[in-house]
């Protein structure tokens, strides 16, 4: 080793993709995020797009009704409440990668983890995890309010009712001679 100082030292200040990227000849995430920035300076010219984040929703009324929520029914109404004003944005997405997905018919007959399919899956996801939220405050409102039985109290009534005997089956009146007919 001609410099072994310099070995040693060679990947200080280098992420972990950087030093792979260098071995294996590839390109970083940075350098395709800056090469495609480059070739798309005209189209950018062309199509302006919002260089600022969309606008994010305030939650502090959410998580300060959360915090003093004590029943399930308070929290049932704070998520709801959060899931209703949160879903014509996140509707936007979804249609958006739904949308990107099927950008120029690459989506046909795609593979899986393909990018159409992964934009495609994100969308998918998007909607489960709201889906998923739903559910959870179901669930809660479902223990609170139809909570299941209680199976050793089931069993209990059943073992009673089995251990005395059946009440006598009322007499039956037969019809007598005069009785009326049908």
């Amino acid at each position: 080793m001609q410099h072994p100082d310099f070995e040693l030292y060679d990947n200080v200040g280098r992420t972990a993709e950087q030093i792979h990227a260098y071995h294996t000849r590839s390109a970083t995430t940075d350098d395709l995020y800056r090469w495609a920035k480059r070739d798309a300076e005209g189209f950018r010219a062309q199509h302006p797009l919002p260089g600022n984040p969309l606008p994010v929703p305030d939650l502090d009324p959410y998580l300060t009704a959360l915090a003093a929520a004590e029943t399930p029914a308070e929290f049932s109404a704070v998520t709801n409440a959060l899931l209703d004003a949160a879903e014509p944005l996140l509707n936007a997405v979804v249609d958006y990668l739904a949308a990107a997905a099927q950008w120029r018919r690459q989506n046909r007959g795609a593979a899986p983890g393909s990018p159409p399919k992964l934009l495609r899956d994100a969308a998918s996801r998007i909607k489960t995890a709201v889906a998923m939220a739903a559910d959870a405050d179901l669930q809660i409102l479902r223990a609170h309010y139809d909570p299941p039985p209680d199976l050793d109290a089931l069993t209990k009534q059943a073992r009673a009712a089995h251990d005395t005997p059946p009440a006598p089956p009322p007499p039956v009146q037969q019809p007598g001679p005069g009785g009326p007919r049908r």
